[in-house]
């Protein structure tokens, strides 16, 4: 019993300098680096971008591309510019961007999502982080410390 309390501390501690192995960003992290309203998210999701570009064991999908772009372009405060959002697509997205879901994606997804009750949208996120080989799915949109086959959800907002 200890030894999983002690897993799961050092889980909820964990930086984005710590971790060794390959992790997806969740479009909620790449978002919360534009959030100057949550000045803490802020600065945690920028680490996790910024170590995730440094050590390139960051991991994103065309899905995350598509759902920043979209948020960034019209919901943030002061939207992107379609020359910002190019900047940022050169710059950041597409150095993380390894993922591209195929047929067969989807059909994994809709197991994932009966198997762990999640929305489609996140079902297909979990998908996208287990196909990359990432051990780590970054989000604060599901459940902290759950493992779903290999892949384990770790909220760092938590």
């Amino acid at each position: 019993m200890c030894r999983l309390v002690a897993v799961l501390v050092a889980r909820r501690c964990m930086n984005a300098d710590d971790v060794k192995d390959l992790f997806f960003l969740d479009t909620n992290v790449l978002i919360y680096t534009f959030d100057s309203s949550a000045p803490g998210k802020c600065s945690l999701a920028r680490e996790w971008v910024r170590a995730g570009l440094k050590n390139q064991r960051g991991v994103i999908g065309t899905q995350v591309v598509q759902e920043f772009l979209s948020v960034a372009l019209s919901k943030f405060s002061r939207p992107m510019g379609v020359s910002e959002a190019r900047d940022y697509l050169r710059g950041v997205l597409h150095p993380l961007c390894q993922h591209v879901p195929s047929a067969a994606c989807f059909d994994h997804a809709l197991l994932i999502k009966e198997e762990t009750g999640y929305s489609w949208y996140d079902a297909l996120i979990v998908t996208a982080a287990i196909e990359t080989g990432c051990k780590w799915l970054i989000t604060e949109d599901m459940d902290h410390g759950r493992a779903i086959r290999s892949v384990t959800i770790h909220n760092p907002f938590h």
